[in-house]
């Protein structure tokens, strides 16, 4: 068999979660990483040994050289809308989106992942799970069988999702969060590190690290 060429991408953030997706591609060598882009940082400065190409402007001449996927390395915790601006300039730009999954993780062949999902190391996504575009799902994280994800939802590492669980569009569970079974978190819900959620959370809600959803008396 023909060895498929590595596809050339470049990564939108050079925090944290940029970091984590330049060891995961390494790992893949399916792609080409042709560099960062950054509006925090210096110009011709590196990470990792990846090159910062530049800031947000840069992007229609990146795309205009043949480049044709970005990853969006930017989580937005406490602010989704950093994130979806970011989705926002680089889809005017014209960049396509891959789903990148770290090698240690399972998903199942019935689970079904939209473009833009990264799935992160010793993750867990179940049967016939669904994942909407844009999800991040970071390391050590449990999505059981049957569960819906929406667009750019950001599940924190160690997060624990039961089967059957809803997570509407925009909304990001903390680290250490856990969610029983059959419930909704709403679009743009907050859950907290190591909250757990009992019932229903409503649409922009929020529910503190540490405690327990609903608060007694609701």
């Amino acid at each position: 068999m023909q060895r498929r060429t590595p596809q050339a991408v470049i990564i939108f953030g050079g925090g944290g979660q940029g970091k984590t997706l330049i060891d995961l591609l390494r790992l893949l060598d399916a792609y080409t990483i042709a560099g960062i882009v950054d509006d925090g940082l210096m110009k011709g400065s590196h990470v990792m040994g990846v090159p910062v190409l530049g800031g947000a402007s840069l992007l229609p001449e990146l795309r205009g050289q043949g480049i044709g996927l970005a990853l969006n390395a930017v989580g937005g915790i406490g602010n989704v809308g950093a994130r979806i601006g970011v989705f926002e300039q680089l889809e005017e730009a014209g960049f396509d989106f891959p789903t990148v999954i770290h090698p240690s993780a399972c998903v199942e062949d019935s689970a079904d992942l939209e473009a833009g999902v990264q799935v992160g190391a010793l993750t867990y996504i179940g049967s016939l799970a669904r994942v909407g575009f844009g999800t991040l799902i970071n390391s050590h994280v449990c999505v059981s069988h049957d569960c819906r994800i929406g667009r750019v939802v950001n599940l924190s590492p160690g997060a624990l999702l039961a089967g059957g669980v809803h997570v509407e569009d925009y909304a990001q569970i903390g680290m250490g969060a856990t969610v029983n079974i059959n419930l909704t978190v709403g679009s743009r819900a907050r859950v907290g590190n190591s909250a757990t959620v009992k019932a229903d959370v409503p649409a922009n809600g929020r529910v503190y690290a540490g405690t327990i959803w609903p608060p007694r008396g609701l």
